[in-house]
């Protein structure tokens, strides 16, 4: 799978971009706050039609246009493929694939995979519960675009509960009803984040050991309820917990049992990462994951995602710079952002294609 050609309308700072890819290795070179990281949003969107920098898609559009569209040109199977997404609030976004609308969000996420690594997946761990949830989310769409309508359902019908119990009149048969709904969607989140979650870690686990071999890496999914092997079990221990916390739930108007309530613990030889393990321990931790991402995605859909590097080798010392590089896979396609070349070696600059950016546009 290979990334040829991107165009960018009113995206961010790009009034109009458009560029052929026709290396394997792309290098875009820029300082600071001129567009570099906008570029690879814009290709990780329209693998996850979401970024992690993002709360609402309206944030993606040009300060002086209404809409902004992403383009791309890609080639899967030998076959060219066009992509595209409008969005123009408050409209449903525009998905189409070769020119073809798609109404479903899950065949149009089909089409593209990637994995992006940041500089601020590198806090990854010392950040807040939510950031957690939203990078496990967006790395369970790549291999399962169902997951997005599955997370979307759930998402409603909290929301609904949740302005239900700001009303000032409750009626436990309609509550009832929300609990119902609530623990059907919030199990079938649970149930594929923790199916994902295992793969993952069985993956990392290793990937961790190759570069810190005294240190062994584990992995939880925090979440309320326990003791269940399937997803029907699962479903009737969440509506129990939201029945026990009823009350509760009405006294505060919050709601308090879900799958928006779960978390994500690392451990390294039994020990909490988030509070006691180093910088550098906790960057070979989201450096495991990443690669672990590349992995399920190569492993689960047969095709080799692109590679998203987003001023990440620069947060890295030389031993997790030359293992992250070294164990990507010759097709791998990579587009890697930085702020110059000093970052590299004269061997990795050879075949590189490098793009120069300033205040949004190409130099």
């Amino acid at each position: 799978m290979k990334l040829k050609k991107l165009i960018l309308k009113n995206y961010r700072n790009y009034e109009n971009f458009e560029y052929n890819f026709s290396f394997d290795k792309t290098l875009i070179i820029g300082k600071n706050a001129q567009g570099k990281t906008n570029i690879l949003e814009a290709i990780y969107y329209l693998c996850a039609l979401d970024s992690n920098r993002i709360r609402k898609d309206l944030e993606l559009i040009n300060f002086e246009s209404d809409f902004c569209t992403i383009k791309a040109q890609i080639e899967k199977n030998d076959t060219e493929i066009d992509l595209e997404v409008l969005i123009n609030p408050p409209r449903n976004k525009i998905l189409k694939v070769n020119g073809l609308k798609k109404n479903k969000s899950a065949d149009f996420l089909r089409v593209l995979s990637s994995v992006n690594f940041s500089s601020s997946d590198l806090l990854l761990l010392r950040g807040e519960p939510s950031n957690r949830r939203k990078w496990l989310d967006l790395a369970i769409f790549q291999v399962y675009p169902l997951y997005l309508e599955k997370l979307s359902k759930f998402n409603k019908i909290r929301l609904q509960k949740a302005n239900y119990l700001q009303t000032n009149k409750i009626d436990n048969n309609m509550l009832d009803v929300f609990n119902h709904q609530l623990a059907t969607a919030s199990a079938n989140v649970v149930f594929l984040r923790m199916k994902y979650l295992k793969e993952l870690s069985r993956i990392a686990k290793v990937k961790h050991k190759s570069m810190a071999d005294s240190e062994n890496l584990t992995i939880n999914y925090i979440t309320q309820v326990s003791d269940y092997s399937t997803i029907v079990e699962l479903e009737e221990k969440i509506y129990l917990k939201l029945n026990q916390t009823k009350q509760e739930e009405i006294r505060r108007t919050q709601c308090l049992i879900g799958a928006h309530r779960d978390d994500i613990d690392f451990f390294i030889n039994g020990v909490d990462s988030k509070k006691y393990a180093s910088q550098g321990q906790q960057r070979t931790i989201v450096l495991a994951l990443k690669l672990s991402e590349l992995q399920i995605i190569k492993d689960k859909t047969k095709h080799t995602p692109i590679l998203l590097l987003d001023d990440v080798l620069a947060e890295l010392d030389n031993i997790r710079q030359n293992y992250l590089l070294s164990s990507i896979d010759e097709d791998i396609q990579m587009i890697i952002t930085s702020v110059d070349t000093l970052a590299f070696d004269n061997k990795f600059l050879n075949n590189v294609d490098i793009i120069k950016i300033a205040n949004g546009k190409m130099l």
